[in-house]
């Protein structure tokens, strides 16, 4: 790892932070590379159940880097693709992760910077964060970040926003669904993604998985016989479960489940 991107694990909560304040903390090749591959670390750490994406500096994340896409445009058609495809595997790297994730977002956020707050389960930021998916004034498209943007705010909202690429504000951006919660200062910041973590840690880690799948199982399906025998079936197995009997017993044992240990 160069110091593009700063790991740390603390009490069972990952922290994965953008380290190039000098560029906005933009993405290159090389924080792609490297963002993708911290995220795959905390995926496979048993040591890690939830996962906080910050950055250094005053701002979130600035988008593409411009020095980088303009070697970019220099590519050929398949050079090009590969680039785009490497791009696309972080958003999908961050989107599908079992673990929660939550963004802390100090700062402006711009094209890429908003697929990462869209990809994360919880996204929170303080009131002075702006937001814009700036690419049409760039003459190109958030193409790889279209997905989860939309599934974030919807495609009404997102016509608007990708199309005029204006900015927006923080309390904009929560009232159209890309934050969840907005607070006055980086201090408040803090306190508010400490809160929500440790709501997250008193979740039992195979249930997140869980419930992350199922997310994804029934979203935009309609409820037909089918749907329903799938996700009475999912219960069933996570009730059976050692997590389930386990989280079930401390309950009603006035205890706290074995997750907490250390907490």
């Amino acid at each position: 790892m160069s110091e593009s991107v700063v790991i740390e694990v603390d009490n069972g909560v990952g922290i994965v932070t953008l380290n190039r304040p000098q560029q906005h903390n933009a993405f290159d090749d090389v924080l792609v590379g490297e963002l993708t591959v911290a995220l795959q670390g905390m995926e496979a750490d048993p040591g890690v159940r939830v996962i906080v994406i910050s950055s250094s500096g005053e701002s979130f994340c600035a988008g593409a880097d411009l020095k980088w896409m303009r070697r970019a445009a220099a590519y050929s058609e398949q050079e090009n693709v590969r680039d785009a495809k490497t791009m696309a595997n972080l958003f999908n790297t961050l989107n599908q992760l079992p673990k929660p994730t939550v963004a802390r977002v100090q700062g402006p956020a711009y094209g890429g910077g908003v697929g990462l707050v869209a990809c994360c389960d919880i996204a929170i930021a303080t009131f002075d964060a702006q937001f814009a998916f700036s690419e049409v004034r760039l003459g190109i498209i958030p193409g790889v970040i279209a997905p989860y943007v939309i599934a974030a705010i919807g495609e009404r909202r997102a016509r608007r926003y990708m199309l005029s690429g204006e900015r927006f504000s923080a309390s904009e951006a929560y009232r159209i669904g890309l934050l969840h919660e907005i607070v006055p200062s980086d201090e408040e910041l803090d306190n508010a993604i400490g809160e929500v973590v440790d709501d997250l840690l008193a979740g039992g880690p195979q249930a997140h998985d869980q419930c992350k799948s199922l997310i994804r199982a029934v979203t935009g399906k309609p409820v037909t016989d089918q749907l329903i025998e799938e996700t009475s079936r999912r219960i069933a197995r996570a009730r059976a479960g050692e997590e389930g009997r386990e989280g079930i017993a401390a309950f009603l044992e006035n205890r706290r489940p074995w997750w907490f240990a250390g907490q």
